[in-house]
């Protein structure tokens, strides 16, 4: 999809009435809806009036005086982006009269502007050139004499874009794009008249200020003010292609703006669906990592992890794959190898992979990272409601009157959806918030949270239910929503269960630590709202009691009647940008694609017919079963598509045992990560501007991803997968991944009516899409629960193993920070590392004084699992008793000392609940002195391989 750079600027938002108005404009006649702007109105009828402040993702401010129109009947020259469209008006925008005002105000501003346009980085794209031209200005009759701002000092602090304030106009856009989609308010004007300059914070350095660099103030700019680095150093790009950015799981829409194939930049894309022409910091900026040195492009094999690696052609390494797991099943049975899916991947290549496990190695071991996420979320609504996805669209937050936001941090984890939601609380939506932590959704510029409720990690199901309680014992029940649509019998039993005066917000205090009268009054809050909806992430599903929550949380939506509709709902916040699709693609050794269990013959039959193998009806292993059995001696060989298991995932000791005990791994990946240095195959894996396909976000959004460059390995990952299913003896015959979606779609009832066609025209669909739903489905539930009846499901507390004793006396828990991503494989090659260097440990100023710690100091954090050592931030955020760090920093090893606790229905692993001790220490751990001497030594047989032979065949 291929498309022009510039696209229409129609100056001022679009009108959503449904009233309509037909005026005249240059003697046209036009019809717009109520409300529409006259400078709207022209653009619409093909007319482009003059303008510089005004732009159509920003309010009209009406102050750059260029858009002035003449309007019969009235006197003067009212601005066009201010002034709304009226029936009957008759309207000019070119005039004798008119083109002398404009020019007039051109002379003005080019009177203090730098003349420098041939050598400008904005040449070729900036407003302020097109102006001139358009409103015809020839010569300045002002002198550059008197005051002007024409030696203001350039601020190159940002690393992503400069500010360069002596070609500011003062529009103004940049402020408002700040205030309006981000929702920062990083951005002021200061000084008055001729001194008003554009500042960030208190006049500080972009670099120092609360500015986000999620890039609305550089996509707002009109000249070269605020521009891009990569524009400056690489000239203006001559295409653009539309695709899907690779981050988390909101899935912003971008152009990537091109060079022949190389990417001068990245902006958002208006008609993106997920974002509506807004960004972050890492989907706008950080796309360094695929051109990054450190990528793996030449397939390597070994056949022990102390030998160096040996490069070899493509066919090499996958018959020596293959090989090595006919091998394994021939020795130890055809259960004993197995494949990990990836979240990062696209749909087609994820089908691909599992697939190839079914099909091709003849089990079910196959396993994803929403195993160590959101498998909670897919069992609690399954059972709930019906469905395993949420119920909304991002957009539908636009008609919430409640929020409630559980254990996700929106501002850091979902940028993007976070600013939507900001601008809906400025509009006066009341938000609940409950978090350990005091995340910036409890306070930042004009957001308050109406209630936060900082629980104790562990007690979701005590809080969940004692707000159920409230619920039912104060006759807050949509009880005509209920009788309707919901399975009566178990609402009975659930209704009984959770009015127990055990279940009520005094009894679960001691356990929860929040007061009883506020969880009554959020409760009270929630329930009466017109339209409340709740948020969640991982902070609800990483627990050992995730799909109990997940499942209480269904209830409260359901006995309040909070589904069905825009502006509520259950919407899990997914964390990885195809996590929501791994799941739909059947990555569980259970399920099938489209949440069918292997055991289901029907289902098995469809997909035993279009594969022609048997597949076998038991449920093959989940990751932590994989790594028990690799300690058993029965599993030995592992397919890992791009997933980094031994960073990611839980009591990272016993998974580094886990890979010693297999005997080939072959990991697919773009660098030699923490699983690739247990390898003995790799395969160069694909980053997404290499990529053809599609990911689903967590709204259930089918978008596309479309390749801008040639894969740099030369195969992208569904060939490879395609490759080695060959070499196993397996068929697998794609000419492209549109004709994987094809079976796909044949194949999954949801997703029947998806194909590249469709989504090309539509520009993203929401499944389930079929003959019911031939667009799409933006809402799910909306007259009945997809399982028919809503079940509720009693949500017994039961407290986690996991508890403070005197040797471990504080919680960790743990989440993301804004600038960094998941394990840090894409971000920390990236310049986002001058935002956020290090994993920190946050900690109380209480529990830091008890035990003399500062700021900075180096701290041993233990647990029952291991210890590991980081800095310290004395912080007001986190709650006495509660200690706080992420986990995007290999070295870091928070994983080190989470526990194997896991979730009682999805093996879902524990995060957010650790024991610890926090000490000051003075050296680093032992496990962080084995992780450096370990990681020195693979990046030495790594650095060794281009000495190696490849004409010596690996045993």
């Amino acid at each position: 999809m291929h498309d022009h750079l510039k696209e229409i600027d129609h100056g001022t938002p679009k009108c959503e009435s449904t009233e309509e108005v037909t005026l005249q404009i240059d003697g046209y006649h036009v019809t717009v809806p109520k409300g529409t702007s006259l400078m709207r109105a022209a653009a619409e009828a093909g007319i482009q009036v003059p303008k510089l402040c005004a732009t159509d993702s920003l309010e009209p401010f009406g102050s750059c005086r260029l858009c002035l129109v003449e309007i019969e009947g009235r006197r003067g020259f009212p601005a066009s982006c201010t002034t709304p469209a009226e029936a009957g008006m008759a309207v000019r925008t070119q005039s004798p009269k008119l083109q002398e005002l404009r020019k007039g105000v051109m002379e003005l501003y080019i009177s203090d502007h730098p003349l420098d346009c041939l050598t400008c980085s904005a040449n070729g794209n900036c407003e302020l050139q097109d102006m001139a031209g358009v409103t015809g200005l020839r010569n300045v009759r002002y002198g550059f004499e008197g005051a002007n701002h024409l030696k203001d000092v350039k601020d190159e602090s940002n690393p992503y874009f400069t500010y360069e304030p002596s070609k500011c106009i003062v529009c103004n856009r940049c402020v408002r794009a700040c205030e309006e989609t981000q929702g920062t308010f990083a951005l002021t004007i200061s000084g008055r008249g001729f001194e008003s300059r554009v500042a960030a914070g208190q006049n500080e350095a972009f670099i120092d200020s609360e500015c986000v660099s999620c890039g609305a103030c550089v996509d707002a700019c009109p000249t070269a003010t605020l521009q891009e680095k990569s524009i400056i150093r690489l000239g203006q790009p001559e295409h653009s292609v539309i695709t899907t950015c690779a981050y988390c799981g909101v899935g912003c829409a971008f152009k990537a703006e091109m060079k022949g194939n190389e990417v001068v930049n990245m902006t958002p894309w208006k008609d993106g669906k997920a974002n509506e022409g807004h960004s972050c910091v890492k989907g706008r900026f950080a796309w360094g990592y695929a051109t990054h040195k450190d990528r793996i492009l030449q397939p390597m094999i070994r056949s022990k992890i102390t030998d160096p690696w040996q490069e070899v052609t493509w066919d090499e390494a996958i018959q020596h794959a293959a090989s090595e797991f006919r091998r394994l099943q021939a020795k130890y049975g055809q259960d004993s190898i197995g494949g990990i899916t990836s979240s990062r991947c696209t749909n087609e290549e994820t089908y691909l992979v599992q697939k190839l496990v079914r099909a091709a190695f003849g089990n079910n071991n196959v396993d994803t990272c929403a195993r160590v996420c959101h498998s909670p979320t897919g069992y609690g609504l399954k059972q709930t409601l019906g469905e395993s996805a949420g119920t909304q669209t991002f957009k539908s937050v636009e008609k919430a009157d409640v929020i409630m936001v559980i254990g996700a941090n929106p501002t850091d984890g979902h940028p993007v959806f976070a600013s939507r939601m900001k601008k809906r609380i400025r509009e006066g939506t009341k938000l609940i918030v409950i978090d350990p932590r005091r995340i910036d959704m409890v306070k930042s510029p004009h957001v308050q949270a109406q209630y936060h409720l900082p629980l104790k990690p562990g007690t979701n199901v005590a809080m969940v239910t004692a707000m159920a309680h409230v619920i039912v014992t104060e006759n807050l029940i949509a009880e005509d929503f209920v009788a309707e649509r919901c399975d009566l019998k178990s609402f009975g039993e659930w209704r009984e269960f959770v009015a127990r005066p055990e279940n009520s917000p005094e009894a679960v205090a001691s356990a929860t630590g929040v007061a009883a009268a506020d969880v009554r009054a959020a409760a009270r809050l929630y329930a009466n709202a017109e339209n409340a909806s709740i948020y969640y992430g991982l902070g609800v599903t990483e627990h050992s009691q995730g799909s109990t929550t997940v499942m209480g949380i269904a209830n409260l939506a359901m006995a309040t009647g909070n589904v069905g509709r825009e502006g509520v709902g259950v919407n899990p916040l997914r964390g990885q940008n195809n996590v929501q699709g791994s799941c739909d693609m059947g990555s569980f050794p259970h399920e099938l694609p489209g949440y069918r269990h292997v055991s289901d013959s029907t289902a098995r039959a469809s997909f035993e017919a279009a594969w022609g193998v048997e597949i076998s009806p038991e449920p093959g292993l989940r990751i932590p079963n994989m790594f028990d059995a690799a300690l058993s001696g029965g599993f030995k060989g592992l397919y890992c598509e791009g997933e980094d298991i031994v960073q990611s995932d839980p009591n990272t000791q016993h998974v580094a045992a886990a890979m010693l005990a297999m005997e080939c791994i072959v990991v697919q990946d773009l660098f030699l990560n923490e699983t690739a240095k247990y390898a003995h195959v790799f395969l160069p894996g694909s980053s997404f501007l290499e990529k053809d396909g599609t990911f689903t976000n967590a709204e259930r959004r089918i978008s596309r991803v479309r390749k801008v460059m040639p894969a740099k390995a030369g195969l992208a990952d569904w060939e490879v997968t395609v490759k080695l299913a060959q070499a196993l003896g397996y068929p697998m015959d794609y000419r492209n991944p549109g004709e994987i979606m094809e079976e796909i779609a044949a194949l999954t009832p949801t997703f029947r009516g998806v194909s590249y066609r469709k989504l090309d025209e539509l520009g993203s669909i929401q499944w389930p899409c079929n003959d019911d739903a031939p667009e799409g489905t933006p809402t799910m539930h909306i007259d009945r629960f997809v399982r028919g009846k809503g079940k509720f499901i009693i949500t017994q507390y039961v407290a986690t193993d996991e508890k403070v004793t005197r040797k471990f006396p504080l919680l960790l828990t743990t989440g993301r920070i804004l600038s960094q991503y998941n394990v840090g494989a894409q971000t920390r090659r990236t310049e986002n590392n001058q935002w956020h260097s290090e994993d920190r440990l946050e900690i109380h100023p209480h529990d830091a004084q008890e035990r003399g710690i500062q700021t900075d100091d180096w701290v041993g954090i233990q647990s029952r699992a291991g210890e590991t050592v980081l800095r310290a931030v004395v912080s007001e955020r986190m709650q006495p008793g509660v200690v706080y760090t992420t986990f995007h920093f290999p070295e870091s090893g928070a994983n080190v000392i989470t526990t194997d606790n896991s979730d009682w229905a999805t093996n879902c692993p524990e995060y957010k609940v650790t024991a610890v001790q926090v000490m000051p220490v003075m050296q680093p751990s032992a496990w962080q002195k084995e992780y450096t001497r370990f990681h020195r030594v693979q990046h030495e047989l790594l650095d060794a391989r281009a000495q190696a032979s490849t004409s010596v065949p690996v045993k």
